[in-house]
């Protein structure tokens, strides 16, 4: 099998956040911020964190990307106890939050894909790593979001993806 060009990597990105909001979007706020008990994390939660790490990885691999909401960084941060992931903030800040991240996402690899960085060949095996685990983690994250979706609200979980450069490993999608 051949590497993934950034070009799908990217394509696979917007899939694994596509399934992310087919996830969520008929929730209630209510139902996003719910949580079984204190040592949980809502659904909200875990649509901040996978793109807290999305932009961590960019940040801190590619470029000095600043973030577009600070605030939330430390909150969606898995470094952040559970007992402090309660005080979520209002569902469209969270999925401005995302939308600003992976706009930025695209950005950068964009940037790097078209050569517009220095290094740009060592920046683009940088890039296809970080890709590849940002949809990996994405996934990881939404599989729990359905998990909640199904048992906690009874509602049934979309079918997975389809790409050829998808596979199902111990229940999770993940990029090969």
């Amino acid at each position: 099998m051949t590497t993934p060009t950034l070009t799908e990597l990217l394509a696979e990105y917007d899939r694994s956040i596509a399934w992310t909001r087919a996830l969520h979007a008929d929730l209630t706020p209510d139902e996003i911020v719910w949580r079984l008990h204190e040592e949980s994390s809502a659904i909200g939660w875990h649509l901040g964190h996978q793109a807290a790490v999305a932009h961590f990885m960019v940040r801190n691999l590619t470029a000095a990307e600043p973030s577009p909401d600070p605030e939330l960084d430390g909150l969606m941060d898995s470094a952040t106890a559970e007992a402090a992931r309660g005080d979520l903030p209002e569902v469209d800040r969270l999925l401005d939050y995302r939308d600003a991240i992976a706009e930025r996402v695209r950005f950068r690899i964009g940037q790097i894909d078209g050569g517009s960085v220095g290094a740009p060949a060592q920046l683009r095996i940088i890039a296809a790593t970080l890709m590849t685990a940002v949809v990996n983690h994405e996934y990881q994250h939404s599989k729990w979001i359905g998990e909640v979706r199904a048992e906690a609200h009874g509602k049934e979980v979309p079918p997975l993806p389809q790409s050829d450069l998808l596979s199902v490993i111990d229940g999770y999608c993940v990029l090969r």
